[in-house]
């Protein structure tokens, strides 16, 4: 059944929606680029390459399509949700560049120079990872206050769902910074690298197996 919009959750989209918009695509343009910019040697480093790019696309769709879904209702022009948008969009502005800088080893280090650099990048990239969703989560909350009146109160249970999910998740990743996870391996893949799946997971098989908890339709 449709649920019917409340009058405040139709208004004239912000710019600042309009520059996340330009955000995210920059980055994931950002990110194939540093691809080509590395030449591959091998096809083992095709592979790589593709992969490493997949789950940069992959974590920035999924967080692009989050972030519409909840800006949809939320008033852009307070000034905490404008803070965390300028917030939000620094963290997705340098995922391509973390995320390359685990992936790609620069031929001129030595392997334990590589190891010491990527260990860096993914613990910078894991605090990334974290805030962008402690963000999100704030801005479910802010969305699943009945007070505000901001969606129906049928939606505003859906949100604290995804309010709670996200700071579960963001919890995760920010366990993952400790540095057993980079010297842990699993096939040869720290263990950390794993973990920031875990986000990846919860919406897409979430959106498969239950659409109505991922989607919040508002009309």
């Amino acid at each position: 059944m449709s649920i019917q919009p409340l009058p405040s959750e139709r208004r004239p989209r912000p710019r600042i929606e309009t520059l996340a918009d330009l955000v995210f695509g920059l980055s994931l343009s950002i990110g194939a680029i540093g691809l080509i910019a590395s030449s591959p040697t091998t096809q083992a480093e095709i592979n790589s390459h593709i992969f490493a790019f997949g789950f940069t696309f992959l974590v920035l769709i999924t967080a692009w399509i989050i972030y519409t879904t909840y800006m949809s209702v939320l008033p852009g022009e307070t000034k905490a949700v404008t803070f965390l948008n300028v917030a939000l969009l620094l963290l997705v502005a340098i995922v391509p560049y973390l995320l390359n800088s685990v992936e790609l080893v620069n031929p001129s280090l030595t392997p334990s120079e590589a190891s010491a650099v990527g260990a860096y990048a993914s613990t910078l990239f894991g605090l990334d990872l974290t805030g962008i969703m402690l963000i999100l989560a704030a801005f479910a909350h802010v969305i699943s206050i009945e007070e505000r009146n901001l969606v129906a109160p049928e939606l505003a249970r859906l949100f604290r769902n995804g309010r709670n999910r996200l700071a579960i998740l963001s919890l995760a990743t920010a366990v993952s910074i400790a540095p057993q996870f980079w010297e842990w391996t699993l096939f040869g893949v720290p263990t950390r690298l794993y973990i920031w799946y875990l986000p990846l997971i919860s919406y897409w098989v979430g959106r498969l197996v239950r659409p109505q908890s991922r989607t919040y339709r508002i009309s």
